[in-house]
């Protein structure tokens, strides 16, 4: 008899095993600009970062890399956005005239987090097209942005701006600049339409293909649906806000601005926060209680099953709910005339400790190993686990055991703390019996 399938093993084994493909092209000679300077930390940090859509960097992007070094991380990008056991599972199918074999539907919607099997294939499909045409809309604005704004050529405008959309949709936060995207701060248009791919990348695929069917009938819309496009609403609006509010004098970031761009970089800036990892705002010179706030919403994400990271705005809404039943003193958790799975509860309860126990383990050790304020290394530390990419400019200069710990978070935090600890787990026999209950007093 066949060994029982993992999906979840084969989700995080998937995984590393194109991080370890990645990193060995990264080795190259050709993908470096000076081949004699590079160190494999490096290379190994940039291709985890790259396949986990995160955009920490240990290197300067544009000056490290060479152009074939910055196609292997685009592609990276791309393979890790859409997801290892999708593209898989889209290729095999190809080649086997539309056929899946049961594993194939398991590991798929392992990864995707998804609820069925039986539309498996259509849904990798749809997962793919939607994507492609998000990348390619954006990058089709962008380079003519860059062509006619920038005076690149036909051939630089075009790389830019497919670079930039990839990197955009699939929240993953590299550019092409020494300062990302500081350099346009006054650039509504490329601003906006990236703040619009990291937007719609962010909702996740399940959200997106709902849409593409029901529009804006929001009485099909499903209760995850709801959770995410609501839930981004009001993150959107409370991160610009609090940006806005918090930074408008600073004069190292929004200060100097006139009041129209002071709202431009702090709505893009709120945008990439909560996952992407682009940054128009130096961050190295925000107010610590912007940095605060940030860590909120990078903890927080974007929606489930899709190129998103940090806990998911689904398992904040579903918390947020648990309390406000809990307080009210009803029975059973009701959520947009909905009733809440209970099984839901422990899942969420789960990925919520599971991540803050692997975040304090991780600021406890970095402490110990580096002198960086604990400001600093929460918010670094944070932006791994959520695969954002922001960072006050500490990682560079991370001791190599520090590195290693950023490289561990951006891992997990790409596949998920439940599945990663699923992945390994010791299983046992399924249990007929149950014990008796107890309350035990609580609070």
């Amino acid at each position: 008899m066949s060994p029982r399938v993992n999906p979840q093993r084969s989700v995080f084994l998937g995984f590393l095993t194109v991080i370890l493909a990645g990193t060995l092209l990264l080795l190259l000679p050709i993908s470096h600009l000076q081949p004699s300077a590079h160190r494999i930390i490096d290379n190994l940090f940039t291709a985890v970062s790259a396949t986990c859509v995160t955009g920490l960097s240990t290197v300067d992007t544009p000056k490290y890399w060479s152009t074939t070094g910055l196609v292997i991380i685009m592609l990276l990008i791309q393979v890790g956005g859409l997801g290892v056991m999708t593209l898989a599972t889209a290729i095999g199918a190809s080649i086997q005239r539309n056929h899946m074999t049961l594993n194939a539907k398991l590991k798929t919607s392992a990864e995707v987090r998804g609820n069925g099997l039986f539309n498996m294939r259509k849904a990798v499909l749809r997962i793919i097209k939607i994507s492609l045409m998000f990348e390619a809309a954006g990058a089709l604005i962008m380079s003519l942005r860059f062509y006619f704004g920038y005076g690149m050529s036909l051939g630089d405008a075009l790389w830019h701006g497919v670079f930039h959309a990839v990197s955009a949709f699939n929240n993953a936060g590299f550019a092409l600049y020494s300062d990302n995207l500081m350099s346009f701060t006054d650039d509504p248009v490329i601003l906006l339409t990236i703040s619009l791919l990291i937007i719609c990348g962010g909702l996740g695929f399940p959200v997106l293909m709902q849409l593409r069917k029901y529009g804006a009938h929001r009485h099909f819309w499903n209760m995850g649906t709801k959770l995410v496009l609501y839930g981004t609403a009001i993150l959107l609006v409370v991160g610009t806000v609090g940006v806005a509010v918090i930074e408008w004098n600073n004069p190292a970031t929004l200060g100097p601005m006139n009041v129209w761009e002071k709202l431009l970089n702090a709505f893009a800036q709120s945008v990439s926060t909560r996952t992407a990892g682009f940054n128009n705002l130096n961050m190295g010179a925000l107010h610590p209680s912007t940095l605060m706030f940030i860590d909120l919403l990078m903890f927080i994400g974007g929606g489930p099953a899709g190129t998103a990271g940090g806990i998911k705005i689904t398992t904040f809404g579903v918390l947020f709910f648990i309390l406000l039943t809990e307080m009210r003193g009803d029975g059973a958790v009701n959520i947009f005339g909905k009733r809440l799975s209970r099984s839901v509860h422990r899942e969420a309860i789960t990925v919520v400790l599971l991540s803050a126990a692997l975040i304090f383990a991780s600021v406890f050790v970095l402490q110990l190993l580096t002198n960086f304020t604990s400001d600093q290394i929460v918010f670094e530390v944070v932006s791994a686990f959520a695969t954002v990419g922001l960072s006050t400019g500490i990682t560079p200069v991370m001791p190599d055991a520090g590195k290693i710990i950023l490289i561990i978070l951006m891992v997990v935090g790409r596949v998920g703390p439940v599945t990663a600890a699923a992945a390994f787990a010791f299983r046992r026999k399924a249990v007929y019996y149950e014990f008796p209950k107890e309350r035990p007093i609580i609070g």
